[in-house]
């Protein structure tokens, strides 16, 4: 006996976007495709996002390691050169 198993894994999904019929009918007219410009403005949004996330982290950071004195960091910088 032979089972075949067949497992698709669907990489996209669809996104629905409401748009005045004035728009839509400019868009084809000048022939927008408008699928490729809404996903790389979706990419350029999560971008952005995953910057300001990365941004708001690193200041974070920088806080937690302002807080730090200077001869701690030396300290350790030497014991672990030290160590090697």
């Amino acid at each position: 006996m032979c089972y075949i198993i067949c497992v698709t894994e669907m990489k996209d999904t669809t996104i629905t976007v409401r748009v005045p019929r004035k728009l839509k009918e400019e868009l084809a007219k000048y022939g927008v495709n408008v699928s490729e410009i809404l996903r790389r403005a979706l990419e350029e949004e999560v971008r952005k996002r995953k910057r300001e996330e990365l941004k708001a982290a690193a200041a974070e950071l920088g806080e937690f390691f302002s807080r730090i004195p200077d001869e701690e960091i030396v300290k350790g910088i030497r014991e672990t050169r030290d160590s090697r």
